[in-house]
């Protein structure tokens, strides 16, 4: 169990550490040209704050030396995006202070500026000695109910233990 507790605690500051880095704003792209989807895209952007519960769970793998650690994600998303997600992580630690990674997946369920249905997130995240990076995207093609057609990136924000996000995104028009 001390190798649970450890793994926990590599994970928890890995995602402070990636959230606190100063991401690089990744650019929302619209559908691939060539697919089937003929639809005018509009492009917008969400935000509002999310409260996280990370859950530490047992592990399948010896890491051999590294810290693997698993944990459930559960959120509440409020604000253009009024929703709740469940979902996994897998992180691992190194020897070597400041260098980690996660990744993640979650699967999202609510309102998006009115628009009603789930998507999935995938996130990931490194630290390459202290040097953070994070990726959060929209699964293409996860979107069902009034988010088919969802593509885009989130940003996480951490500011004095507060989480908020921003979701830069495209969706087809309703007809």
């Amino acid at each position: 169990m001390h190798t649970v507790a450890r793994a926990a605690g590599v994970v928890a500051g890995i995602c402070l550490a990636v959230s606190l880095g100063t991401p690089a704003r990744a650019q929302t792209s619209p559908p691939a040209t060539g697919t089937a989807h003929t639809e005018a895209v509009v492009a917008n952007r969400a935000s509002g704050t999310f409260e996280v519960k990370l859950a530490p769970q047992p592990t399948a793998h010896d890491a051999g030396g590294a810290v693997l650690g698993r944990m459930s994600i559960d959120k509440e998303f409020h604000g253009d995006l009024e929703a709740t997600s469940q979902g996994e992580m897998l992180a691992a630690g190194t020897a070597v202070s400041g260098s980690a990674g996660y990744v993640a997946i979650e699967k999202v369920t609510g309102t998006l500026h009115g628009r009603t249905g789930t998507f999935i997130l995938q996130h990931s995240g490194t630290m390459n000695r202290g040097a953070a990076s994070l990726t959060v995207s929209v699964v293409p093609d996860s979107g069902t109910g009034g988010l088919t057609g969802l593509a885009g990136t989130m940003n996480i924000i951490i500011e004095g233990g507060k989480h908020s996000y921003e979701l830069d995104y495209t969706l087809p028009k309703t007809r």
